[in-house]
């Protein structure tokens, strides 16, 4: 009856459609009436769930985020990206991965990313020669970086349910987030070759260094947040604080692009994002809560290792599973419901748990490109208008790549550790 309770009833409303927050819910609320417990200690985990300093910091990345995104900054970083590539075969697609790497550490949202650098890139791949297929999926790719590329809200939830450092999963996110985007700058590069694109006409593009100069506030956000939290000026949560007034003294105040007005619909986009978030944290909580006190987790780890599978294939086991769920779940949902459930088996065979963090990241933002249900890949097709067979096409190249550099992350662990000195 457990394994009905916890696992198929929740699937089976997934596949029905039903919100995942209100699949969460009702799958608790079940469980609940089952065993004979009060209602009222739903309510106990639901305030708890949210009871935590850190996550404070989700709100105002998530505002600082919005205002950037809709305060002309997408439209300076892109340009001088553009200006520092020049004028080579994949040029364009090399933008394209250079700069959500860029708005993706400022916005710490993939589907903000996948809207602000889409709309700019996706008009100017498609005159250049690049096939609608590969556009989208570049865009909807590319994207997804935001949940790994520090300061990411997932690594924040992680550090939260693993009782980790946020800052120590920031520093351990660096050099895997460079490995992904290059490694997808050397892919567009090998297809634009081998496809013959035409170079792109950059002679329009400004200069480096008039570029530079017009974005030099908007790339300002990057030191202020990393300078501040590594410098050890202030917290991660503080440093949310900071880049949301940073962001409003840039765009209001430099560049005049966002009124009184615009910031009143950028504060009601950013509520209405922000309790999403926090409804898939707070029942995502609930159900967790409840599969601990089952004893489900601990029964899990004791089968799987009695298993005695060897550590390499275990890991893959997992990977392939948070890849499957992370396909299905938002990052915040499937941190929340699987980091319980899995970390104490990788802590059996010796990974250490930030690095396990950055495995999850990973594999969550692989998940959000993967078809048929990646949140990408429907903000992909709203955004920009196309087939949703184009972009299921279309990213699945990128699927195939980015999973090898997740193999590669996983099963060397220099690429998370190395700047944390172990």
């Amino acid at each position: 009856m457990n394994v009905l309770l916890f696992f198929v009833l929740p699937a089976s409303l997934v596949m029905l459609g039903v919100p995942i927050f209100l699949t969460l819910l009702v799958t608790s609320a079940t469980i609940v009436l089952h065993s004979g417990a009060p209602m009222g200690g739903l309510q106990i985990y639901m305030f708890g769930s949210l009871d935590n300093f850190p996550l404070l910091a989700v709100p105002f990345f998530v505002l600082a985020g919005e205002i950037m995104a809709q305060g002309g900054v997408a439209h300076r970083i892109i340009a001088w990206i553009m200006s520092l590539i020049g004028n080579v075969r994949g040029s364009l697609p090399v933008t394209t991965v250079a700069a959500s790497e860029v708005f993706g550490a400022m916005t710490h949202t993939a589907v903000g990313t996948v809207v602000a650098v889409g709309r700019m890139m996706h008009p100017s791949l498609r005159q250049n020669g690049y096939s609608e297929n590969f556009s989208v999926g570049l865009i909807a790719s590319s994207g997804a970086i935001a949940v790994v590329i520090p300061p990411s809200i997932s690594m924040i939830i992680y550090a939260l349910v693993a009782q980790q450092s946020a800052i120590s999963l920031f520093t351990a996110g660096i050099l895997p987030s460079i490995l992904i985007g290059l490694v997808g700058a050397i892919y567009v590069i090998g297809y634009s070759r081998v496809k013959n694109v035409a170079r792109s006409k950059t002679e329009q593009v400004a200069t480096v260094w008039r570029t530079t100069k017009d974005a030099s506030w908007s790339l300002g956000t990057i030191a202020v947040i990393f300078g501040g939290i590594y410098g050890g000026v202030f917290t991660p949560t503080e440093a949310a604080g900071v880049a949301v007034i940073y962001a409003l003294f840039v765009t209001m105040v430099v560049h005049r692009e966002v009124g009184v007005s615009q910031l009143w619909q950028i504060l009601v986009s950013t509520v209405i994002l922000v309790s999403q978030i926090m409804l898939i944290v707070m029942a995502a909580g609930v159900y967790a809560s409840q599969l601990t006190i089952s004893g489900i987790p601990q029964q899990i780890v004791e089968t799987i290792i009695g298993l005695h599978l060897p550590p390499w294939l275990l890991l893959l086991s997992i990977n392939v599973l948070l890849l499957l769920m992370g396909s299905f779940l938002e990052p915040p949902a499937a941190i929340m419901i699987l980091t319980p459930l899995l970390l104490p088996i990788v802590r059996a065979v010796g990974m250490d748990p930030i690095h396990f963090g950055i495995v999850i990241a990973v594999n969550l933002s692989i998940g959000m490109y993967t078809p048929p249900f990646g949140l990408n890949l429907l903000a992909t097709q709203a955004v920009l208008k196309t087939r949703m067979g184009a972009v299921y096409r279309g990213a699945m190249p990128f699927v195939l790549i980015n999973f090898g550099v997740l193999l590669l992350i996983t099963y060397v662990p220099w690429f998370s550790m190395a700047l944390l000195g172990k």
